[in-house]
């Protein structure tokens, strides 16, 4: 007896196909000369199959940044955000596994396509931001919401603020390549921001 083929799991590989050609392709062309067409031949599909499921690249794109963020989170040894207890240690150790993730040529190709498609495309860089960039920054937000309940944290630390001071030179760093991206840097990072937000009657 013939197996009748599994459609849903071939329109998985078909979809996980399409993922993995456009963050292939927007790194090797970038954002703008990137087309449905070159996706769809390089995934083995036709081009209306894309058309079925996305109305764009953009939303190919930003579907294919959501599947890379979810494959390095599952690949993480932790699950949200660390809480030991040690907010300093705690950072450091995201921020250190964010510079291994920014170093792995996997992620860095897209993810500077991704930002820079972001800044040229409104539409995409909101959703991008909505999507995808501010789950992620809510997770620093809680974890330092936490410490600043414990006291170890100024009352009126501004949450929003520390976390763009902890990640704004670093994605800075990133993207001008003024200098290496390191765990060393990193940890500074923290030391000096801690050092700057931390409750003095806690020290």
């Amino acid at each position: 007896m013939t197996k009748t083929p599994d459609a849903a799991r071939r329109s998985d590989r078909s979809r996980r196909a399409i993922l993995d050609a456009a963050l292939a392709l927007v790194g090797e062309v970038g954002y703008n000369k990137l087309t449905i067409e070159a996706i769809a031949a390089r995934a083995g599909v036709g081009k209306q199959t894309i058309y079925r499921w996305w109305p764009s690249k953009a939303a190919v794109l930003l579907e294919a940044a959501l599947a890379l963020a979810g494959d390095a989170e599952a690949g993480a040894e932790w699950a949200g955000f660390p809480d030991t207890g040690d907010l300093a240690a705690d950072l450091k150790y995201v921020l250190r596994a964010t510079v291994d993730e920014f170093n792995d040529e996997k992620y860095e190709a897209p993810a500077r396509a991704l930002t820079a498609a972001g800044a040229t495309d409104p539409e995409l860089g909101a959703r991008f931001t909505e999507q995808l960039l501010e789950p992620q920054l809510a997770l620093y937000e809680a974890r330092l919401r936490t410490a600043r309940e414990a006291g170890q944290l100024a009352p009126d630390t501004d949450l929003r603020l520390t976390v763009e001071m902890l990640l704004g030179p670093l994605t800075y760093r990133w993207l001008l390549r003024t200098a290496p991206l390191t765990h060393a840097y990193t940890d500074a990072l923290v030391d000096g921001v801690l050092g700057g937000v931390a409750n003095v009657t806690a020290r």
